[in-house]
């Protein structure tokens, strides 16, 4: 796999205190060898099909994930297939995969790397969290009978390092703030690395709309609670909520969808009906409405992804760092396939959307497109992947 990066964007001053993932590290992951990409504040990945696109955008879900807390089953529902084809067993017929990012924050560039074993038994068998040489948490497996890792984390006290077990199906960088107590200036800077990776993994929203199910009305308050789908299936019943909120937005999305939808567009409205579910219409001015259901493929996904980038973490499905203001976090949009099924005109606008969005620092995007040929003039910075 080569990697080749153009243009690397960068940071907006706004974003300079909020944890940024810099850099994404595929060492050993399903059709990746020693990858490393770097993330800008707006990254689109290109390359061929099968040149591993959406694998990448799966790792850095994957640590997302394990950030929140959640356990490796959960993660990783087929391990097998993280672990590249040409990787061989041991002699106790072991294989897995290893993956990373760097992080960069108030607490400097932190990098988290892990090794997960995914045969015979799925399981943690080292983590490094390091700040420039000094290791400041470090697990490993040592007896493969125990359930356990053996966790080794910076002190700088009386004892320079502590050492204490962790679950072995859990990463232990979120465990952190549980087990170090934060006494001496050596468990503060652990805490402190921890939690810049931990805020900066953790609030990611995985984005892939399907048409097929944005079409029919929504029962309202039953499916995402007023939250955004990563599919965006309840789409109508967000468009209810967000019209009601925030008027400037909604003129912001309006304005958005009229220069990228076929037809007039004066006004996109939704309503709760006699049957309880919520309809969603173009309003195209005089009377006349088109319910979302007749619109096509490529325009429902842009009007998903135009919501989307004009929105944040109270309307999209997902899980921030509840202890953080929201001003030190950055909501990052991981997005398969973003270009699928949109025409050059939408491409363009929704490029020129996500630049103004990305600009301002509170919004990352990590996408995958089949032709970056607009990133110039959208100003991303663009990762190609090459089988």
């Amino acid at each position: 796999m080569t990697v080749h990066s153009r243009k690397p964007a960068a940071e907006p001053s706004a974003a300079l205190d909020r944890p940024q993932v810099t850099q994404l590290r595929l060492s050993a992951f399903a059709g990746h060898r020693a990858a490393v990409l770097p993330l800008g504040p707006m990254t689109l990945l290109t390359g061929p099909s099968g040149s591993g696109k959406s694998s990448a955008l799966g790792a850095y879900e994957a640590l997302a994930r394990l950030c929140a807390g959640a356990e490796l089953p959960d993660v990783f529902a087929d391990p097998v297939a993280c672990v590249p084809e040409r990787a061989r067993a041991d002699g106790q017929r072991r294989r897995g995969f290893r993956i990373g990012c760097t992080v960069d924050g108030p607490a400097g560039p932190v990098r988290l790397d892990l090794a997960v074993q995914a045969e015979p038994e799925l399981r943690v068998v080292g983590e490094r969290l390091t700040r420039g040489d000094l290791v400041l948490l470090e697990t490993a497996l040592r007896d493969p009978g125990r359930r356990v890792v053996q966790a080794a984390w910076h002190t700088a006290g009386a004892t320079p390092v502590t050492r204490a077990p962790m679950p072995d199906d859990r990463l232990g960088t979120a465990l952190v703030p549980l087990r170090v107590a934060g006494k001496t200036d050596g468990q503060r800077l652990v805490l402190a690395a921890a939690e810049q990776v931990v805020v900066a993994l953790r609030s990611a929203y995985v984005c892939d709309p399907r048409p097929s199910r944005m079409r029919a009305p929504v029962p309202a308050g039953l499916i995402g609670s007023g939250r955004l789908l990563g599919g965006c299936d309840n789409l109508a019943e967000v468009l209810w909520r967000t019209r009601a909120e925030c008027a400037v937005r909604h003129a912001m999305l309006v304005s958005a969808v009229r220069s990228g939808c076929a037809g007039p567009v004066a006004d996109i409205v939704a309503e709760e009906v006699e049957d309880g579910a919520v309809h969603a219409y173009i309003d195209r001015g005089g009377g006349v409405r088109t319910p979302l259901g007749r619109l096509g493929d490529g325009e429902l996904r842009y009007l998903a992804l135009a919501l989307v980038l004009l929105t944040g973490t109270g309307v999209l499905a997902v899980d921030p760092v509840a202890e953080v203001p929201q001003a030190y976090q950055s909501l990052t949009i991981l997005a398969d396939g973003l270009d699928r099924r949109l025409d050059a005109r939408q491409v363009r606008t929704l490029g020129e959307l996500a630049a103004r969005t990305c600009g301002r620092g509170h919004i990352r995007l990590v996408g995958a497109v089949g032709d970056a040929s607009w990133a110039a003039d959208a100003g991303a910075s663009v990762v190609d992947l090459e089988p």
